[in-house]
């Protein structure tokens, strides 16, 4: 029974390749880094992460100052014997949790960073695959590969639209 399905997922597999080369495909690429490049909504984003990313720098460096700060007169009264052993152990652990808290900080601060650019990222990457589709469906393309992922091996310099692309989105002046 195995086999027999195997023999038919082939056959279906195969007749399906043929009818896709027999078909009139029609292929093009797009550098979508090239466009990404040019688009100003871009150079924004990326300059409201860059101000997000040091006011963030900023605090963590000040939070590493000041357990830095505790750390040292932590060790310079543990060193003149201003601290029982007790009042050293509890003051250590109030260290441990102010680096604890310090860790979570950075953690936070690249999460932070990451859903910045995320919100400000998405809707211009819509607006440039829209802006794709739109012109695939114009000019008929049945596949357009995006060239600076890497995964083309090979393309004709007449299937690049990526001038286009930039042309259809200079035109909707969104």
């Amino acid at each position: 029974m195995k086999k027999l399905f195997k023999y038919f997922f082939a056959v279906a597999l195969l007749a399906s390749v043929f009818q896709v080369a027999n078909a009139q495909q029609k292929f093009a690429y797009v550098n979508s880094q090239a466009i990404l490049e040019n688009l100003p909504e871009v150079k924004a984003a990326d300059a409201e992460i860059q101000t997000l990313q040091e006011q963030l720098q900023k605090k963590a460096q000040e939070k590493v100052q000041a357990f830095r700060t505790k750390m040292m007169e932590l060790q310079q009264q543990r060193d003149a014997g201003e601290l029982s052993p007790k009042q050293l152990e509890e003051e250590s652990q109030k260290l441990q949790a102010d680096e604890t808290e310090l860790q979570q900080f950075q953690g936070q601060m690249q999460t932070q960073i990451m859903q910045k650019q995320q919100s400000l990222l998405q809707p211009i990457q819509e607006k440039i695959q829209k802006a794709i589709d739109d012109v695939a469906v114009e000019d008929g393309y049945t596949f357009v590969f995006d060239l600076s992922t890497g995964v083309l091996m090979y393309a004709d310099e007449s299937t690049n639209i990526t001038e286009k692309v930039k042309a259809k989105l200079s035109s909707t002046g969104e």
